[in-house]
């Protein structure tokens, strides 16, 4: 790749403010998660206003479960654990990914210039990954080293440089990866491991960023972050003391011992084969705007955009996926489809057969759901052989703002079900799907899903709706898509991203049109059953976030 037209030694600006860190005892750059009373944590109570002051937080383990993935600007807020895989009409991923390193000493400011590309940037989808997720196993001798102050986390034998590629490898092409939570008070990976998805950036960050030659050739830009090795041991001595419980005296062995020779000898070297040099780090906005700059061409040659309009035509000749359930075509279905359907209808009578189909959807949605064989006992005092609700819970989750029409169903059939909420428009510059807004309940990961949205034409919106659960650790094998209509192109976008999701509805249309309406279709069904007026250019608020 060609390097950006950006000199070695970008113009300098005077020190910034000491920032987080970098290496195994690392703080997070973002502020602890509020949270809400009552069994939800709502998307815009998680993360402070911008242009707040974040205060410091102990940072125990690579990736916190309990963070969302999500960085608020002042422009938007952009989803960090990937993305949908966007498929072509051939049901793979035409473009790669543009991924970005970002080397430099510990506590060098990596985190904070990284924040800082991400917000000039302005793209929603953007991967963060960090290298301190990536130590490896350590065996008991090592353990019992780490708990005195002397293994050497700033060696590049420390790293897991194969499982770095394979997973960088991975997001380039758009598929999932599992990433290790690394806990740095146990110096161990946790159990449950994060899994993340491609996107049109990524960025991978850590001290030995480039010190492996097959790393090296996937990335396609290269950043070496420049801070004064003063600055850095004044961060580290901070963040050791007042937030790990360190004493001086170990926090300056550990950097005499380890951190300042490991910089010398494996990371300051690295910087050669940097394409920019980003001397003071995060105060240096010169350098930083030239990078923005040069990422702005590339990802306009790559145009990392769904083709609609190819998928669309694709998928004609295929049977449907054997994940999908449609509703038997019963005459008095049909009679209700044929209500709904009709322009005529009135608003009144179009809300009543909407809830009647929507009742029967969701009595055969829960069909599908795990029993197993019980035994209770009668008034007459017999043993009846039955069948139970095999699983935890179940948690309704509408996409706003038409399948939240379909909550009273839900609740009117499941007591004591739990109801979230998601957000999703689109883009109008890009054609994307963003999210906006998420509400869901908390330990959600272990319920059986129903993800709720009354029209999919698209796919979009509810593969991206499938993806926030996922990024929530629900199975994929417990998500249940309900819709009242379907487009066989929805039908067969999310079945080609999640194969194990089922797809549940009470009819499938065959195609749409150029503008992604459901043809026949049912129109605009947040405006038929609200009674709103539709948008100005006559496009649906389905198609306008596209299902």
């Amino acid at each position: 790749m060609a390097a950006p037209p950006a000199s070695a030694d970008a113009p300098r600006s005077p020190p910034p403010p000491p920032a987080a860190g970098d290496g195994p005892d690392r703080p997070a750059d973002r502020s602890e998660p509020a949270r809400e009373d009552g069994n939800a944590e709502s998307l815009d109570r998680l993360l402070p206003p911008v242009g707040a002051r974040r205060s410091p937080r102990k940072r125990t383990t690579s990736q916190c479960k309990s963070e969302p993935p999500l960085l608020r600007t002042s422009k938007r807020t952009i989803y960090t654990a990937g993305r949908p895989p966007w498929y072509n009409e051939h049901g793979t991923q035409s473009k790669e990914a543009f991924a970005i390193g970002l080397g430099g000493g510990s506590a060098s400011g990596k985190t904070t210039v990284a924040r800082m590309i991400i917000e000039a940037l302005d793209v929603p989808w953007v991967v963060l990954l960090s290298m301190d997720s990536f130590y490896k196993v350590l065996t008991t001798q090592q353990q019992e080293q780490a708990a005195h102050n002397n293994f050497n986390f700033d060696h590049p034998d420390a790293f897991d440089f194969d499982l770095i590629v394979s997973t960088l490898k991975k997001l380039k092409q758009g598929k999932s990866v599992k990433v290790p939570v690394y806990d740095f008070t146990t110096h161990s990976r946790k159990k449950d491991w994060k899994t993340l998805y491609g996107a049109n950036v990524i960025i991978f960050e850590g001290i030995m960023a480039f010190a492996d030659k097959t790393l090296l050739e996937l990335l396609d830009m290269k950043i070496f972050v420049d801070t004064d090795s003063d600055i850095r041991l004044v961060r580290r001595l901070r963040r050791d003391i007042s937030e790990r419980g360190r004493d001086i005296e170990g926090v300056i062995k550990q950097y005499n011992k380890f951190v300042k020779p490991a910089f010398d000898q494996y990371i300051q070297p690295t910087m050669r084969v940097a394409d920019i040099v980003v001397p003071w780090g995060s105060g240096n906005t010169v350098a930083i705007d030239l990078i923005v700059q040069h990422m702005h061409s590339q990802l306009e040659e790559r145009k990392l955009r769904w083709d609609m309009a190819a998928l669309a035509s694709a998928h004609q000749c295929h049977p449907l996926p054997r994940t999908l359930s449609v509703l038997k075509s019963t005459p008095q279905v049909r009679g209700m489809h044929t209500i709904i359907r009709d322009k005529e209808t009135s608003r009144d009578e179009f809300i009543f057969y909407s809830k009647r189909l929507m009742r029967l959807l969701i009595e055969h949605a829960l069909s599908f759901l795990p029993f197993q064989d019980c035994v209770v006992q009668t008034p007459q005092g017999q043993d009846y052989a039955g069948k139970c609700y095999a699983g935890k819970q179940i948690t309704g989750v509408s996409i706003l703002r038409a399948g939240e029409t379909m909550e009273p169903a839900l609740r009117a059939v499941c007591k004591d079900v739990r109801i979230g909420t998601i957000l999703i428009q689109t883009n109008q510059h890009t054609g994307e799907p963003e999210l906006h807004y998420l509400r869901l309940p908390k330990d959600i990961s272990d319920d059986h899903v129903i993800l709720m949205d009354c029209t999919v034409s698209t796919g979009a919106a509810a593969m991206m709706a499938v993806r926030v659960l996922l990024d929530h650790d629900v199975p994929e094998d417990k998500i249940f898509l309900l819709s009242l209509l379907m487009a066989e192109m929805g039908v067969h976008s999310v079945a080609y991203a999640f194969p194990r999701v089922r797809i549940i509805t009470t009819a499938v249309d065959k195609r749409v049109n150029d503008l992604f309406r459901i043809i026949p279709g049912i129109g605009n069904f947040g405006d038929r059953y609200f009674g709103t007026d539709a948008a100005p250019d006559g496009s649906d608020e389905e198609e306008a976030a596209p299902s």
